[in-house]
């Protein structure tokens, strides 16, 4: 341990990641190959009436980004300096749990694999759709990242490498339930755009509170990462104000992104409806001369006319 501290760039193998990121990508390949072609045929629709596809190329991006990403997040060096030398770091490793990785992950599921891991609508996706709710699934995510920010559980993360892998697969979950409103694979369980910019606006108001506590203290806040050997020169009190600037600043600029993408798209599709609505087609030359037709006066016969 005393080497690990004195040189953190020394390689630290991780057989538990692997294992995990191996297994995701296992799944993914299962349930794509195998589970797929069975449950989508030729005749499948999605709740929108489109035809259903098995996955699309953009879903497979997505799933190669988030293996990616929860790969960077979980192995050596992130994990190491993480939970050992910087706090910083540390608070980008959740950014990246809770933000990043299970919107990638949300994004590359397809509506009928999430529907079957749900329990296609029986007792599973009761529960589910109870804990998504977004009153329900906003208080589980804030009071977790809260209760990572108690000095306890930041001391036992920084000893015991399995209760912080655990933590992080806690945080994560919390995380998929808190953004499943907003860009979950079912449509059911997303709210009305105007309702998921609200959602998301209380969302970066809440981190607030501990970031400004980081931000402000004068004194390192968690002996734990009070060290004499300090990585980088970086001081244990300079260490949580860059902490607690990413928790409120970039944690909130990628919220405040995420509201005026949904925001300005939603506004866009209001002004095409209304525009649709409004619009004056031009009239083809047959129904201008029909209506002539139409409308053209009766002749009378002179003969007919009594004198």
């Amino acid at each position: 341990m005393l080497l690990a501290q004195i040189n953190p760039w020394q390689y630290q193998p991780h057989p538990e990641v692997w294992v995990l990121v191996l297994g995701i990508v296992g799944l993914g390949f299962y349930a794509i190959r195998v589970i797929g072609p069975k449950v989508v045929t030729s005749e499948s629709v999605d709740s929108e009436g489109n035809r259903l596809e098995i996955v699309s190329v953009r879903q497979k991006r997505f799933f190669a980004a988030a293996v990616v990403t929860l790969a960077i997040a979980a192995d050596w060096p992130m994990h190491d300096i993480a939970e050992q030398y910087l706090y910083s770091v540390h608070m980008f490793q959740h950014l990246m749990i809770t933000f990043f990785i299970p919107i990638l992950f949300l994004q590359a599921t397809p509506e009928w694999l999430a529907r079957l891991i749900l329990g296609g609508g029986d007792q599973g996706r009761t529960w589910i759709g109870k804990l998504a709710k977004p009153v329900v699934a906003g208080v589980i995510f804030n009071l977790l990242a809260a209760l990572t920010h108690w000095n306890g559980i930041v001391q036992l993360s920084f000893d015991s490498g399995p209760f912080h892998y655990g933590i992080h697969l806690v945080m994560f979950s919390s995380a998929l339930l808190m953004w499943l409103p907003v860009l979950g694979p079912l449509p059911e369980l997303r709210l009305k755009v105007p309702a998921q910019v609200i959602y998301l606006f209380l969302m970066s108001i809440i981190p607030t509170v501990p970031a400004g506590w980081l931000t402000f203290a004068d004194n390192p806040v968690y002996p734990a990462y009070d060290t004499v050997e300090r990585l980088w020169g970086i001081s244990a009190v300079n260490d949580q104000q860059m902490a607690g600037f990413i928790m409120k600043v970039l944690g909130g600029f990628f919220l405040w992104v995420m509201i005026g993408i949904k925001f300005f798209g939603y506004a866009a599709k209001e002004r095409a409806a209304d525009f649709e609505k409004h619009i004056v087609r031009p009239l083809t030359y047959d129904e201008v001369a029909n209506e002539f037709k139409r409308t053209e006066p009766s002749t009378i016969e002179p003969s007919t006319i009594e004198p």
